[in-house]
């Protein structure tokens, strides 16, 4: 799997390996094929506001935008399917200055509020959403299986990044993350989407 980092951002704290890692996991958990491509861009707010308006018609910034180069369904490039050929899932826009916020709410560092968003977009990319109830419940519920099992399997990979937060907004549902996302509530779905 081919993943690039652009960190755009002007922030010099955010982990570039940590999210390739955890995007890869993802990808594996998915069981997306080894040809598939994605880039991760680190943005300011500027930027994603800049993005999130002109892209969902809503003002204001937000932590994660998705934006997928095919029409993908959940499943796509399975390696017990037919080989698809190599694929460019799309590009998944950070921004760790908002990230940074939703992090101090839910009482975690704001390494792990940028490995949860990867992991929301690479599920965005690949065609997952959660504009109705049971689509949010399964996608929120899939994002934390895969990034708790992360966490859980680096000794075993031979990474080591933070250790795994315990907190109760570690690891939030649906609910909880629109609980705690401040003045304004990223929600909006669409080839382009936010957390």
């Amino acid at each position: 799997m081919s993943i690039e980092v652009y960190n755009e951002s002007g922030m010099g704290e955010v982990n570039e390996e940590e999210l390739i890692d955890v995007a890869r996991f993802a990808l594996w958990s998915l069981d997306v094929h080894a040809s598939a491509e994605l880039s991760i861009h680190i943005v300011d707010l500027d930027t994603i506001a800049d993005l999130h308006l002109r892209w969902l018609d809503l003002p204001g910034p937000t932590d994660v935008m998705s934006f997928p180069m095919d029409e993908l369904t959940p499943g796509w490039g399975r390696k017990d399917g037919p080989p698809p050929g190599p694929g460019v899932l799309g590009d998944i826009m950070l921004c760790p200055e908002f990230a940074r916020g939703q992090a101090d709410r839910a009482g975690h560092p704001l390494a792990h509020e940028l490995d949860l968003l990867t992991v929301h977009g690479v599920l965005h990319l690949l065609g997952f959403d959660h504009v109705v109830p049971e689509e949010e419940q399964r996608m929120f519920a899939l994002q934390n299986e895969i990034l708790a099992n992360w966490y859980d399997s680096q000794e075993e990979r031979g990474v080591s990044f933070a250790p795994k937060p315990t907190g109760a907004g570690a690891f939030p549902t649906a609910a909880d993350r629109d609980d705690s996302d401040g003045s304004n509530s990223s929600d909006g779905s669409d080839s382009s989407d936010d957390s």
